[in-house]
């Protein structure tokens, strides 16, 4: 734990850079994602170190499926092949894993790998690490509300009891606190239809470098950063106590 920074109870991150990564050093796209999948592995281990409570990555988008074949389908493969890979370590060091996201879309095999690595993990309770897969947050809330108009139209719910905390207990991220911080690195600056019900007080930090070459020393000065924000969550901050003895003279 780090004593010069406030950290973060919920960190989410947009990887994005990964295909670019890969052209600049004239590579095929899959080469950026597995250097991307080695970043994976050190931001997480540091965030465990840091005492971060919840990392959520943003590891396939429901966009996604509209890229090339070759590409979704090394994109999966390499996902099975990370799970089977960390779900040990993470268990050791207390992760307990979970994802977010349609995933009824994915491959039966990653479906199989998922559920395995959350079963490995269900007694850790050190850090939350989610991936979302297959993921889109319009996509989520659309669920949502389908999920609440059946209840309502079934008598289990009365219009009148539909709130904020009712529509956030329909989401997939239910059991999760709203992120404080959301990181994304490859230079653009959009949220790219990430948790768009869950970041709207976050802080956001836009980091120049991609993915694969982003590690601690980013991640570190992102937390810096995000220590300096003032959080106001729409309020105004109270100005400090004025002595009645002061000034006049």
């Amino acid at each position: 734990m780090v004593s010069f920074m406030e950290i973060p109870r919920h960190l989410a991150i947009i990887m994005d850079g990964n295909g670019r990564w890969a052209e600049k050093r004239m590579l095929p796209r899959i080469a950026g994602h597995r250097e991307g999948a080695k970043s994976v592995r050190r931001v997480v281990e540091e965030c465990r170190r840091l005492g971060i409570g919840f990392l959520t990555l943003f590891a396939f988008s429901t966009e996604n499926w509209g890229r090339p074949q070759g590409e979704v389908d090394g994109l999966m493969r390499l996902l099975v092949q990370f799970l089977r890979e960390e779900a040990p370590q993470m268990a050791a060091k207390g992760i307990h894993f979970h994802v977010i996201g349609a995933k009824e879309r994915l491959p039966e095999g990653a479906r199989q790998e998922i559920a395995a690595t959350v079963a490995k993990t269900a007694n850790c309770h050190e850090m939350v690490l989610t991936l979302a897969l297959s993921y889109g947050g319009r996509d989520e809330i659309t669920r949502a509300a389908r999920c609440l108009a059946m209840d309502v139209k079934e008598g289990r719910l009365g219009v009148q009891d539909i709130d904020e905390d009712t529509f956030s207990s329909c989401l997939d991220t239910a059991d999760l606190p709203d992120p404080d911080l959301l990181i994304r690195t490859g230079g653009e600056k959009r949220i790219s239809n990430f948790l768009l019900w869950q970041l709207a007080y976050s802080e956001m930090v836009f980091s120049d470098v991609t993915w694969p070459d982003f590690g601690k020393q980013e991640l570190l000065s992102a937390l810096e950063e995000f220590s300096r924000r003032k959080r106001r969550f729409g309020l105004v901050r109270p100005e400090p106590e004025k002595s009645l003895f002061a000034g006049g003279r």
